[in-house]
């Protein structure tokens, strides 16, 4: 990726610009609506948010404020836990589209697989979640769609029981936590891997190797980590409210981390991880 307008193509042909917008902690209202107006003015073009983040209805309004016309941006939003199964899910995907203001999103997401401990039908519980899925993208709500948190055998019992396979899987990755099985088998499997969290929470900003490779390159460490997502093959997700920052993380297209350098922030230990998978994060996260 050589400039902020360049894109990730999915299997189905829809391109996802290489770096996105996320929302998530992001207070609906004025905030989250200003935030959006800001990162579209300096040249986002991919906003990501979700329905249990509470802010799909300023996400929308800062989308329409903006100026740049709807077609132009590519909008993801995801599916809740408490709304699983087939019929609330055609619910939940018009709730979401009713907030955002929108007649269609570029992208829909499970937010979370059920799980075992949550359900001993999880599987047939994501399947049929999935099939509202399917429907919505055939009916053209929904541009793509995937999932979120998946690892090998979510994704294997779902794909063993729909008929279009998901398109993305967007999971945490950042320097100190990469889960490089779970990214490898979703490249396998054609998806392409966003990253949540690619600064860690904020915990890597202070890691005295990312500076001192950061220094190197003249770039903040959060440039540094934006850069190493992308060089990894990721589509990175960053979030700030604060308009210098907006725009900082917009600025990592004028250098390249050595192959040196990349193997050294991938060597780095666990730094940053949130401890959420989908087999222990806390239970009103799940189910």
């Amino acid at each position: 990726m050589k400039k902020l307008t360049d894109s990730f193509v999915l299997k189905n042909g829809v391109e996802v610009p290489c770096l996105g917008y996320g929302t998530y902690q992001t207070p609906d209202g004025e905030i989250t609506k200003n935030s959006v107006i800001e990162a579209l003015r300096v040249g986002y073009r991919h906003i990501d948010t979700a329905f249990a983040y509470g802010n799909e209805a300023a996400v929308g309004e800062g989308i329409r404020a903006s100026g740049v016309a709807r077609d132009e941006i590519f909008v993801t939003t995801k599916h809740w836990v408490t709304m699983r199964g087939y019929e609330k899910t055609k619910e939940a995907i018009d709730i979401s589209l009713k907030n955002l203001g929108m007649d269609y999103v570029d992208l829909y997401l499970i937010h979370w697989p059920c799980v075992e401990r949550v359900s001993p039908d999880w599987k047939e519980i994501n399947a049929a979640t999935w099939q509202g899925f399917e429907d919505a993208y055939r009916a053209g709500k929904i541009r793509a769609i995937g999932v979120s948190n998946f690892q090998k055998k979510h994704y294997d019992a779902l794909a063993e029981r729909c008929s279009i396979l998901p398109m993305v899987n967007q999971i945490e990755f950042h320097p100190g936590y990469t889960q490089p099985e779970t990214v490898a088998y979703s490249q396998e499997k054609e998806m392409l891997v966003q990253a949540f969290s690619p600064l860690g929470c904020g915990a890597v900003l202070g890691d005295p190797t990312l500076a001192a490779i950061a220094a190197k390159y003249n770039k903040s460490v959060a440039q540094l980590c934006l850069r190493f997502v992308l060089q990894s093959g990721l589509n990175p997700l960053t979030k700030s409210v604060t308009p210098s920052r907006i725009l900082e993380n917009t600025q990592i297209f004028d250098f390249e981390i050595t192959a040196e350098d990349m193997a050294a922030i991938h060597a780095l230990p666990e730094l940053g991880f949130t401890g959420w998978l989908p087999e222990n994060a806390p239970a009103d996260a799940i189910a």
